[in-house]
């Protein structure tokens, strides 16, 4: 028997490092949608963050909206499938209505707003403004884009 050996390493099968995101655009009767401040960076953003583990996603949802604004919540469905291609993370956004609760800050909000849709787009760069934006259209299909974390990649801009 005849054995050949290779002078390069094997090569080891590409696993994916990715996180997943649930965040909350949350609409009023009067289409104005909540938003924070991030007590980290200072940007405006639809409450949100990481879904453990253990949690279904709707779940995270309420949890993240609570818990970044005091504001509970019903989810109602999913708007859009957003994947950052520069941090490996696919964030999920879903129209929630807002249930009970009130404003308030918390360790990752130095501000809560409710925003009017001309207001998301001065205030929140393009990759947050464009979750709140879709989740405002009456589509039943979610929206599905890529971005660089600064820049949508799909050639869609925010509208």
């Amino acid at each position: 028997m005849l054995l050949y050996m290779s002078n390069s390493a094997p090569e080891k099968p590409s696993t994916p490092l990715h996180s997943v995101s649930v965040a909350g655009a949350v609409v009023r009767e009067d289409g104005r949608v909540l938003a924070i401040r991030r007590a980290d960076n200072g940007t405006w953003e639809p409450p949100g963050g990481v879904l453990e583990l253990t949690e279904t996603v709707e779940d995270g949802v309420r949890r993240e909206v609570y818990e970044e604004t005091g504001i509970k919540v019903s989810v109602e469905r999913l708007t859009g499938v957003y994947k950052n291609v520069t941090r490996g993370v696919v964030a999920l956004v879903f129209r929630c209505h807002p249930e009970g609760g009130h404003e308030q800050l918390s360790d990752e909000s130095t501000a809560v707003d409710w925003l009017t849709p001309t207001e998301v787009q001065d205030r929140m760069g393009e990759v947050y403004a464009v979750r709140m934006l879709d989740a405002l259209r009456d589509e039943a299909a979610p929206s599905i884009r890529t971005h660089d974390g600064r820049t949508l990649l799909d050639g869609r801009a925010a509208s």
